[in-house]
């Protein structure tokens, strides 16, 4: 039983971590579109990234 519990404690661990680093965006995004687009067409994870950094890098980012 000890084992059982020690198990799962990191396994939500584990999650924690991936949550707080955004390693399971591909994976929320997935949960997001099989509740509220059904019928859309899902992206690939190169794809997913590819606008993920696009996104996060694209256009001019400065104050001046």
């Amino acid at each position: 039983m000890g084992a059982r519990l020690m198990k799962r404690a990191l396994q939500r661990l584990w999650r924690g971590i991936r949550q707080l680093s955004g390693d399971d965006a591909y994976e929320r995004y997935l949960a997001h579109c099989a509740a509220c687009h059904k019928d859309a067409p899902r992206l690939s994870r190169k794809e997913f990234f590819l606008r993920q950094e696009q996104q996060k890098w694209g256009g001019i980012k400065r104050c001046c």
